[in-house]
């Protein structure tokens, strides 16, 4: 597969191999060690993308681990097949496929990349999922906001939240929780998120109009009555599903983004008893956020704007991804993490 020449001046490959961050096997974050690998080569419709930062999330360590074991079997039985972890990223565009029109080396791109290959210094991008970056977002907030606020924006959509909306957030301290709580507000909407205590400030600085300790407060409570939301986006998924369904008002919905569940199945079996639960009035929804590159794209310019911004906990260094697949391994991350590539 031929791909055009990288622009004059772009950094490339030295000796056509790159460090990264690789797995043989699934595990804890010990089974990650950083190699050097070949540079991928992008086919047809492909980027390939020096990367400058990546975002780490809740799904790349589920993915590092497999668990829940179904997931093995469609990302890998033994191990996984891509052994980089690593979804969302942000870098300059340095060769691309044959039939790429719309990009061009030297283009600066945002995007979620599928199943990982991120942590590492070049990784491949479908064409058809490459944002331009606006020069006046930082690669740091530009590789937070994929994979979490695009499932924000899923999740408030499919709660057909909007101005005048009263809105739960459960589990909202973290990179999708974050996201949730300003875009609610950015709709116009009443928010009320439930978070740990060290959050609960950050949540009314980023438009929660009650914040409570979720270790002190539980839905239903005197603090969080019953049939008071139309809408409620659970994202911790601790909290029992009819307990959920009591909050709403009549024609409410409950979103399930995520969920408590057993090694194989995971939350499987939450979201199917969700489907009995659920009521013409009163309904429960699971959420399966998908990649869309033109709810990146407003993500992107609403980040600009100043309107929303990225909550980043913590940046590594790329010599560190390890310690930062830790940390969102140890479930205490407030807000996102980023590994920053030199």
């Amino acid at each position: 597969m031929t791909t055009n020449p990288p622009a004059a001046g772009s950094p490339t490959p030295a000796n056509g191999t790159m460090r990264a961050w690789v797995q043989d096997r699934y595990g804890g974050p010990e089974v990650v060690e950083l190699d050097r690998v070949p540079v991928p080569v992008p086919g047809a419709t492909d980027l390939l993308v020096r990367v400058r930062a990546c975002g780490i999330h809740a799904g790349d360590v589920r993915l590092m681990r497999g668990d829940p074991y179904l997931v093995r079997l469609a990302f890998g039985i033994r191990r996984p097949r891509t052994a980089t972890r690593g979804i969302d990223v942000a870098g300059t565009v340095v060769a691309v496929g044959s039939e790429v029109t719309g990009s061009r080396p030297g283009d600066e791109v945002v995007a979620e990349i599928g199943v990982g290959g991120g942590l590492a210094e070049y990784a491949i991008v479908p064409a058809a999922r490459a944002v331009v970056r606006p020069a006046d977002v930082p690669v740091q907030h530009a590789a937070a906001l994929p994979v979490s606020g695009g499932t924000a924006w899923q999740a408030l959509d499919a709660a057909h939240v909007a101005s005048g909306s009263r809105v739960l957030v459960i589990g909202a301290a973290g990179g999708v929780g974050t996201y949730t709580v300003q875009l609610a507000a950015q709709r116009g909407a009443e928010v009320w998120a439930l978070a740990g205590e060290r959050a609960l400030d950050l949540m009314t600085d980023i438009g929660a109009a009650h914040a409570f300790d979720y270790r002190r407060v539980q839905p239903g409570s005197p603090e969080i009555p019953a049939e008071s939301f139309d809408a409620v986006i659970d994202i911790a998924g601790t909290v029992p599903l009819s307990a959920l369904r009591g909050l709403l008002r009549d024609g409410g919905t409950v979103v399930l983004v995520s969920g408590a569940g057993g090694k194989i199945l995971g939350p499987m079996g939450r979201m199917l008893k969700a489907v009995f639960l659920s009521r013409r009035r009163r309904r429960i929804r699971s959420l399966a956020a998908t990649a869309k590159p033109e709810i990146l794209a407003q993500l992107l310019e609403l980040t600009a704007q100043g309107t929303i911004r990225p909550v980043i906990e913590r940046t590594y260094p790329f010599h560190a991804a390890r310690d930062a697949l830790a940390h969102v391994d140890a479930g205490h991350a407030v807000g996102k993490v980023v590994v920053t590539v030199e």
